[in-house]
């Protein structure tokens, strides 16, 4: 199934496609990342494709790919790792480092959100012992917001419609 929210891709793409723009992480590695993203989707490496949509959002002029996200947490393939999204991002987002450290947080509590909207938590458990330890406060998706550059304006109101009109697809 191709994720109607990404560029087409090979189906054979590997970690170099993305390699060569990564000093750069402008347009060309935005654009490369969501296509590794389709293609390790339609390899059936779901965890993975996940993965290049975090990196894809490391751009700051470009909008993160929210709805592409959105539509992979609807249609998880069956018997496929998908990883614990939810916590994945909420490690993300309190952990990041480096370049744009505080946009690619706010992008990643953003993508917080849109997880636990859509997965069951029984299943896709929020960290608890993390946010004991560390005293970790979750913003509101309403302060993620307004936190998020303008060319996400449009991207992330674009996600949340999508969680609300498209059912979890379930195997």
């Amino acid at each position: 199934m191709i994720n109607p929210h990404l560029p087409a891709a090979s189906t054979g793409l590997g970690p170099d496609h993305t390699r060569r723009h990564r000093a750069e992480c402008g347009e060309r590695f935005h654009k490369a990342c969501l296509e590794l993203s389709q293609s390790f989707w339609q390899q059936g490496k779901p965890a993975q494709a996940i993965l290049q949509l975090n990196k894809a959002s490391m751009v700051p002029d470009l909008p993160a790919p929210f709805a592409a996200l959105v539509w992979y947490l609807c249609h998880p393939p069956e018997d496929l790792f998908i990883g614990n999204p939810v916590r994945h991002f909420q490690h993300l987002a309190s952990r990041i480092s480096g370049n744009h450290a505080e946009l690619r947080s706010w992008r990643a509590w953003a993508c917080f959100h849109l997880s636990e909207e859509i997965l069951p938590a029984r299943d896709f458990p929020r960290d608890a012992q993390q946010i004991k330890n560390e005293q970790l406060r979750i913003p509101s998706l309403e302060v993620i917001e307004k936190n998020l550059p303008t060319c996400d304006s449009s991207s992330l109101p674009a996600a949340k419609a999508l969680v609300r009109n498209h059912p979890v697809t379930r195997p």
